[in-house]
C-alpha cells in the first residue's frame, strides 16, 4: 500500500498516473495547497521541503514504512520497485532519466510560472509574462522536435512522458494553441486516453475532464 500525500497539480498527477500505470494498491490524502497543508508539521516529517507530493510506503526497502519526497525522486523509486516503466537496456534508460531531468529543470518550473503570471496574475508584470511565455514555446518547440520521429520520449511509453504529460496538460492555462506543435499533440492525445492516466486524473477533488486539443 502507497500512501500519496498530495493534491491535483501536475506533480500530484505525475504520481497518481504511476501508481495507476503500475497497478499498485494506494490511498490519497488530500494537502491542500489553498489553506496552506503544506506546512503543517505533520507533512513536514514527509516532505522536508514543503511541497507536494511526497509517499509514505507500507511496504519500503527492508519492510516497514518508508517516507519519499519530490516527484521525479518518487517517479524513479516506483519504477525500480515495480520493474516497470523504466528500460533495462542502458542507453535507453539514461534518456528517460535525461528527458525526467529536463521535465524537473524546464518544463515544470518555467511552465508553473507561466499559470502563475498569465492565469493567476495576468497584468501585474508585463516582463514576467512575455518572459514566461517565450520560454513555453521554446520548451514546446524542444518537446514537438523530439517527438517527431518517434512515439514516446524516449523509445516506449516511460515515467519520462508520465513526468512531462501533467504539465502539458495545462496548454490551456499556458494559452498554447497545440495545433502549432502537432507532434506534441498527437502524442499528448495518445497519453491522454491510456485507462491508467484517465483513472489517475480522476482522484478526489479532481481538476475536471482531461482538456483535449
Amino acid at each position: 500500500m502507497i500512501e500519496l500525500h498530495s493534491t491535483p497539480t501536475p506533480n500530484g498527477q505525475k504520481v497518481m498516473i504511476m501508481l495507476e500505470e503500475c497497478g499498485l494498491e494506494w490511498t490519497h490524502v488530500d494537502v491542500s495547497i489553498r489553506l496552506g497543508q503544506q506546512f503543517t508539521p505533520e507533512f513536514l516529517k514527509l516532505s522536508p521541503n514543503n511541497k507536494i507530493p511526497a509517499i509514505i510506503d507500507k511496504d519500503g526497502p527492508g519492510g516497514g514504512d518508508y517516507t519519499m519526497m519530490e516527484s521525479g525522486a518518487i517517479l524513479l523509486y516506483l519504477a525500480e520497485k515495480t520493474g516497470q516503466l523504466m528500460p533495462t537496456d542502458e542507453k535507453a534508460r539514461w534518456q528517460v532519466i535525461e528527458w525526467l531531468m529536463w521535465q524537473m529543470g524546464g518544463i515544470g518550473p518555467f511552465l508553473g510560472q507561466v499559470h502563475h503570471f498569465v492565469r493567476f496574475n495576468k497584468g501585474k508584470s508585463a516582463y514576467a509574462e512575455e518572459r514566461y511565455l517565450n520560454e513555453a514555446h521554446r520548451l514546446y518547440g524542444v518537446l514537438d522536435r523530439r517527438l517527431a520521429d518517434r512515439e514516446y520520449i524516449a523509445r516506449d511509453y516511460s515515467i519520462a512522458d508520465i513526468a512531462i504529460w501533467p504539465w502539458i496538460s495545462r496548454f490551456e492555462w499556458q494559452t498554447i494553441d497545440m495545433n502549432a506543435y502537432p507532434n506534441v499533440k498527437r502524442w499528448y492525445t495518445a497519453i491522454a486516453r491510456r485507462p491508467a492516466v484517465e483513472r489517475g486524473c480522476a482522484v478526489p477533488m479532481t481538476v475536471g475532464d482531461i482538456p483535449m486539443p
